[in-house]
């Protein structure tokens, strides 16, 4: 659908500078695999990142070369693993940080929500304080008070009292918190299987059907390591 068609609504996407730009990677494939429209924001921390785990250099003149690249590259580093077509990317629209006259800085901009993956502790405490200091922080501030869904995949450890008290903030505005936190009991044989579970609870949490992991389904040692799941004490 052409990103000016007013029928489009897409889900927003925000990578914030906290490790882990193969949680984003996986997020945006399994979005568009689902037929869904994506609005994409890449802060300026988070080229950094990007440049250090995978090599690549975001740049916002080439956007499509370097997300194709980006996306097609494994969690391990590989590059080539998934197989990322041109016409796969249209569905993404593609916005600089720095720009907010951007579409998703107003509530009039129609969009199914925010996906915040990674999000920084400096990313959580700008949009619990409601700072706005890029494109990133304004979406999702709008996401709030429109009352969309906005999914916070927070990544950092150990975390100080002042992020917990932004973290409950968020909870208390309608976001949901969602720690960049893998479990074992999928029977994960790779790490991608890990990067994949925490992008597949993400979708959840949005709501967007996705075949990244495999769900528990109440049988003990149904996975490959015998896994079990939480059970509790």
């Amino acid at each position: 659908m052409n990103p000016g068609d007013t029928q489009r609504r897409p889900w927003i996407v925000g990578v914030s500078g906290a490790s882990g730009t193969p949680y984003a990677a996986a997020v945006l494939r399994a979005l568009l695999a689902a037929g869904e429209s994506v609005d994409l924001v890449v802060s300026r921390a988070s080229r950094l990142t990007l440049l250090d785990e995978t090599g690549i250099s975001f740049r916002d003149a080439h956007w499509r070369d370097d997300l194709a690249a980006w996306l097609a590259r494994g969690a391990d580093g590989k590059p080539g693993t998934f197989d990322v077509r041109p016409e796969s990317l249209d569905g993404v629209r593609y916005w600089a940080a720095g720009d907010l006259a951007a579409g998703p800085s107003s509530g009039s901009y129609a969009t199914k929500g925010m996906l915040i993956v990674p999000a920084s502790t400096a990313c959580v405490a700008g949009v619990a304080l409601g700072l706005s200091k890029d494109l990133l922080q304004r979406s999702a501030s709008v996401t709030l008070k429109e009352g969309r869904r906005l999914v916070v995949c927070v990544r950092e450890t150990p975390l100080n009292g002042q992020t917990l008290k932004h973290l409950v903030s968020l909870d208390e505005a309608g976001a949901i918190v969602l720690p960049a936190s893998p479990a074992f009991y999928a029977g994960a044989t790779h790490i991608q299987d890990l990067v994949d579970f925490v992008a597949g609870r993400v979708l959840d949490a949005a709501g967007v059907p996705h075949g990244l992991y495999r769900r528990w389904e109440g049988e003990l040692g149904s996975g490959s390591g015998g896994g079990s799941g939480s059970r509790g004490d």
